[in-house]
């Protein structure tokens, strides 16, 4: 007896790597994009002085179509870039709110290589860059089929949902008894930077007008502080001021009988 075996036809190909300089928590991310991604390859990490173009050489030299690149701004900041190597689009994110697997320590668990259920939040179809992202994580975290590494079975689901004009990202197992959803991991948040037409570059496709930079987050911090502190000491002056304004007239017998003859 024979069985068929369908052929291995859609031969994508993502490379998951970062920059030098990153820290641990995107660090370990990085691992679990690794591990959700049966056909992901690794890389060594790139040098922060080499300029991004030379992320599409590398993709091209470990034959990946698709990239998946995480790079820090000091030591605070992660940035994440998905590309469609090597003539584009790409978009860059930045991540907030990283939580991985070894971290949450979640109930949920799946077989390693199995194939994902991807679900879209229905707002990636209303607006064109949502449709371009969606497209880019559609092609980027869906496993091809009859991958050698993959497993021909669907036991965990990728969600993608949109809220405060950001990406959630979270990962649910489809528990066999009953078919609720347990939590996996990781989980993170992707705020919009920016689309390019090309591949880490090139025309702007879509700017992101709700993106606020870390470094502006922070000033805005700073200035905030500062207006509390400044509003402190005005109203310490306000009650010296108000105190001398109603302080009372000396009395004359006051200290009669404390006077010594």
């Amino acid at each position: 007896i024979t069985f068929y075996q369908p052929k291995w036809t859609n031969k994508q190909r993502v490379l998951v790597f970062c920059a030098r300089g990153i820290t641990h928590r995107p660090r370990h991310l990085m691992n679990d994009l690794r591990a959700l991604l049966p056909h992901s390859k690794a890389d060594v990490k790139l040098d922060r002085k080499d300029k991004l173009f030379v992320v599409n050489e590398v993709c091209e030299l470990k034959n990946c179509n698709k990239c998946i690149f995480l790079e820090m701004r000091k030591k605070k900041d992660c940035f994440l870039w998905v590309s469609q190597t090597p003539n584009g689009p790409s978009a860059k994110f930045l991540v907030e709110n990283i939580h991985t697997m070894d971290e949450l320590k979640l109930t949920g668990n799946c077989l390693k290589g199995s194939r994902p259920i991807l679900s879209f939040d229905k707002k990636f179809d209303e607006t064109p860059h949502f449709g371009i992202l969606r497209e880019l994580f559609n092609q980027i975290f869906s496993t091809p089929r009859s991958h050698p590494k993959s497993k021909p079975f669907i036991d965990h689901v990728l969600n993608f949902a949109i809220a405060d004009n950001r990406i959630w990202f979270r990962s649910y197992q489809i528990a066999e008894e009953t078919g609720s959803l347990v939590e996996i991991g990781p989980r993170f948040v992707l705020n919009l930077v920016r689309i390019f037409a090309g591949s880490f570059g090139g025309p702007t496709l879509y700017e992101n007008p709700h993106y606020v930079s870390p470094n502006e987050h922070r000033k805005l911090l700073k200035v905030r502080a500062g207006l509390k502190y400044r509003d402190r000491i005005d109203q310490k002056v306000l009650r010296e001021k108000r105190l001398k304004e109603n302080e009372l007239p000396e009395d004359e017998i006051e200290n009669l009988f404390n006077e010594t003859t």
